[in-house]
């Protein structure tokens, strides 16, 4: 993965029919799942967090809509693994 702040902005304004300057957090890993990049907009620009792993993986949380809580986040980002599980009611 070796975008930087354009490319990254164009796979969101392209790829994900967002806004890049909207104040969401964009993740993006790369194929191996050993390097993450968190972009994010603040008020006067972009602040592009990278954080690559010694060893293992990044593990994200399956999610309809691809889109992950804030302390989901920050538990993939620490490399904590979320599991959600649906339990059926009676």
């Amino acid at each position: 993965m070796r975008k930087s702040f354009d490319g990254l902005c164009g796979l969101i304004s392209s790829g994900m029919q967002r806004q890049a300057t909207s104040g969401e957090v964009f993740v993006f890993l790369n194929r191996s799942r050993t390097h993450v990049k968190l972009l994010h907009w603040e008020k006067g620009g972009f602040v592009l967090y990278y954080k690559r792993l010694e060893s293992g993986t990044f593990l994200a949380p399956h999610t309809k809509n691809n889109e992950l809580s804030w302390s989901d986040l920050v538990l993939m980002v620490e490399g904590i693994q979320v599991v959600k599980s649906i339990q059926k009611r009676r």
